[in-house]
């Protein structure tokens, strides 16, 4: 299965918007041999071209083009709400695991609504009725559990990974209702997701195609997402934080400069 596009989106859609200076420096220097999270960047830059320059430019890319062009909206809308019902049970499981009982519930509740009253999950009824989405996969939960990532890979028609995440992803895939689902019917969903996810894409491909060193920019990206996604958005939060003390203290300073001036 290709995970490929789905990981990059995500990333980059959340890195982009995260990345300082240093990071900025990093990515100018594609030279830079000694990041201790890419032991094996010689050989993960070759995973990249492979995935890049022609796995998704002569496949994934074509055939997420026709998608987007032949199947009407609700139509790709409704296919995708099914899809990400199916993850609701692994987000049960998760939230569970990580102490969130509340969100654990909440999985369920969505699980159990969209299902039936949702028609197999195709309307996201859960949604409409004020009960969101609490996403959580197995990597996340070693993480909390206090599992390192382990070294940066760049896996060949996967994308980027690491050991905790590629852990996760495998052990998500074991619940209900993917062990007992039709082998196609899963296949389907799941190829869904994934063009869904690079369709979304599609508008931010030219920020990538800027960045000066593509592969610096997309691992950056995302570990700044994994980080993200395994504080539940406590370090963006944070980020947003700083920048506004930034700008208050700012101010101040310009207040201060007017009445010295005065």
């Amino acid at each position: 299965m290709w995970l490929f596009s789905l990981l990059l989106m995500s990333g980059i859609m959340s890195g982009c918007a995260s990345n300082n200076a240093e990071e900025r420096a990093e990515e100018n220097n594609p030279a830079n041999v000694s990041d201790p999270r890419d032991p094996f960047e010689s050989v993960n830059r070759e995973m990249w071209t492979f995935n890049w320059e022609y796995l998704d430019a002569y496949l994934i890319r074509p055939v997420t083009v026709g998608y987007v062009t032949v199947m009407p909206q609700f139509a790709r809308t409704g296919l995708l709400n099914a899809a990400n019902n199916l993850e609701e049970p692994a987000n049960f499981a998760n939230n569970l695991l990580q102490g969130d009982f509340d969100q654990g519930m909440d999985s369920l509740a969505r699980f159990l609504i969209n299902s039936t009253v949702g028609l197999l999950g195709t309307i996201d009824v859960a949604s409409k009725v004020g009960i969101e989405r609490q996403r959580e996969s197995f990597g996340e939960t070693l993480a909390v559990w206090g599992v390192e990532t382990g070294p940066f890979l760049m896996l060949p028609g996967l994308g980027p990974s690491d050991p905790r995440s590629f852990t996760g992803r495998v052990a998500d895939g074991y619940t209900y209702p993917n062990t007992v689902i039709n082998g196609t019917y899963s296949i389907a969903a799941f190829a869904v997701s994934l063009l869904e996810a690079r369709a979304s894409l599609i508008d931010q491909e030219q920020q990538l195609e800027n960045s000066f060193d593509q592969y610096n920019f997309v691992k950056n990206a995302y570990f700044q997402n994994l980080e993200f996604r395994v504080t539940d958005g406590e370090v963006g939060r944070q980020a947003v934080d700083t920048e506004q003390q930034q700008e208050d203290f700012a101010e101040f300073e310009s207040l201060l400069d007017d009445e010295g001036e005065e």
